[in-house]
């Protein structure tokens, strides 16, 4: 009785956690029935005429889905690529810096821009690569001339992957710099005193110390292969970039809330849904058995 006593608060701490997850995100699953019906909002989910796989036979049949669906695999490992490789270069870079102040400066001035919401960003990004901003400017000195940055279909995909590496990579880069606290001094001493260069020290005692890290954080990586970045692409395109710039996301909002297509949007975001599912699993299970990272 003491000890229930004595842990009852810790309940009473758990319940704001557990209702938001209730209201938030286990009622509205029910909602998921929208994508077998041919859904009327007058007259409800209950009252809305069933049509079975309809919605989903007739999303298979768009040009548009195979075209979300490339774009949004597209971008989302151009991504993971580019968040894995930059952070794990810059982070090896800024480990090798001996001045400490001047490391810590930078750590901090790359760190700022994973604060910012991508509302603020899109706008820096579309003055910034606008036809006077600097960028052109920049052209214009070369003898270049000038680009629509955000006309050109073929350029916004990696306008979309380098803004999200420039945004982030300061943060991903703590998660390197902390694996390389844990390896010991005693390594780089042993290779120098063996006549080992600072680059055959990285090849050697860096990257290998690093190993079971990158294989982490690459097989996780897998279940965000179809998440490629609503709120980025959402803030950035127009309709001049649909082609390549379109992803499941922001198709599913264009097609659901504006065009009132509510039971095919629905459709094609619960099966991304099903598929991230399967893909953490998956990733969950290649890093348990490549990188020992366990949670259950």
């Amino acid at each position: 009785m003491r000890n229930r006593s004595f842990i009852k608060h810790y309940y009473i701490m758990l319940l704001p956690g557990f209702l938001w997850l209730l209201f938030i995100s286990i009622i509205p699953m029910f909602g998921i029935a929208i994508a077998f019906q041919d859904f009327n909002p007058g007259q409800g989910i209950w009252k809305s005429t069933w049509i079975g796989l309809e919605n989903f036979e007739y999303m298979f049949s768009l040009n548009d889905t195979k075209t979300i669906f490339f774009n949004t695999v597209n971008i989302a490992v151009m991504k993971i690529a580019g968040n894995l490789i930059v952070p794990l270069i810059f982070a090896i870079m800024l480990n090798e810096l001996r001045l400490m102040v001047v490391k810590r400066w930078v750590q901090t001035i790359v760190y700022l821009p994973h604060f910012l919401s991508w509302v603020i960003l899109s706008g820096i990004l579309l003055d910034v690569f606008s036809y006077t901003g600097p960028v052109n400017g920049l052209l214009n000195i070369l003898g270049i001339e000038p680009v629509l940055f955000f006309a050109r279909a073929d350029l916004f995909p990696f306008i979309v992957v380098g803004s999200d590496v420039w945004k982030e990579f300061g943060f991903n880069t703590i998660i390197y710099l902390a694996a390389l606290t844990g390896i010991s001094p005693s390594l780089y001493e042993a290779a120098s005193i063996d006549g080992a260069t600072r680059m055959r020290r990285i090849w050697h005692v860096t990257l290998p110390g690093l190993r079971t890290t990158i294989v982490l954080l690459a097989v996780l990586s897998l279940g965000n292969v179809l998440n490629a970045g609503f709120d980025q692409i959402f803030n950035l395109y127009n309709p001049l970039l649909y082609s390549t710039g379109d992803i499941i996301d922001t198709w599913v909002y264009r097609e659901g809330l504006l065009n009132m297509q509510y039971g095919l949007a629905t459709a094609v975001g619960l099966l991304k849904s099903v598929v991230s599912f399967v893909l953490i699993i998956v990733s969950y299970l290649l890093a348990s058995k490549f990188a020992n990272y366990r949670i259950f």
